[in-house]
């Protein structure tokens, strides 16, 4: 199948990332080809995509906010989790993996894999159902991040079994009372962070297969963050473990 992404940073990110396969580019009629419209058409034309100039009502009819431009591509490239195990063990590193347990905002989505990507995660894991998957929404969402990001979709339950013979801790972000603060557990080994559902947060059985919960201290008026800015702090949290490395 295909699909349309859109937007200069999601396509251009796409482009480089190279997981996909491209079929045709829309360019807006009259955009300036400078800036990262030129970098799009320079790396369309290696890659020798058909390039078409459209008028705007066409760019608009894929999406408000296609800012000139479109690509035609296939759908998102998801891996395995034995696949994100093995790019930790080509960096030579601790696996940092992100699993998000029916997670249904794709704003929330791609800001998640947006931080992911950013602080070197391996890999995110979904589940198959009751949850947001990659769209072209999502990978706006992320600003082009999730096009470079190892995804798999798994059965949960199966894939934190496999992780833990694995070696790999499964570390469950939580605001409860029994969770853990940061500074009382060791963040900087082979680690999962689970990210919980807007509402719900993390479900029964998903919660109960963590090895231990932390939560995010507060001392403001709130009670919580929501899951996209808690899981993005608590990844920098784990990479500053590790040295920022």
């Amino acid at each position: 199948m295909k699909e349309w992404l859109y937007g200069r940073n999601p396509v251009f990110e796409s482009l480089r990332a190279g997981r996909r396969r491209a079929f045709r580019l829309l360019v807006a009629e009259g955009a300036q080809e400078k800036g990262r419209l030129e970098e799009i058409l320079r790396i369309g034309s290696l890659q020798r995509i058909p390039v078409e100039r459209a008028p705007r009502p066409r760019l608009e009819a894929i999406h408000p906010g296609n800012q000139g431009v479109a690509l035609e591509a296939s759908e998102y490239p998801y891996v395995t989790l034995p696949d994100i195990l093995d790019l930790a063990q080509e960096r030579g590193e601790p696996p940092l993996i992100l699993i998000l347990d029916a997670l249904q905002d794709p704003q929330n989505l791609g800001t998640l894999l947006r931080t992911a990507e950013a602080v070197g995660a391996h890999g995110a894991l979904l589940p198959f159902r009751r949850t947001a998957t990659i769209t072209p929404a999502v990978v706006s969402a992320s600003s082009g991040a999730c096009e470079h990001l190892l995804m798999a979709q798994t059965n949960l339950a199966q894939a934190i079994n496999r992780l833990k013979e694995a070696g790999v801790w499964i570390v469950g972000l939580e605001a409860s009372e029994e969770a853990k603060p940061p500074d009382e557990v060791d963040l900087s080994g082979p680690l999962t962070l689970v990210v919980g559902g807007e509402g719900e947060g993390l479900r029964p059985l998903v919660r109960r297969s963590c090895d231990f919960l932390v939560r995010l201290p507060m001392r403001g008026r709130v009670e919580s963050l929501n899951a996209a800015v808690a899981g993005s702090i608590a990844l920098y949290l784990a990479w500053g473990a590790r040295g920022y490395q």
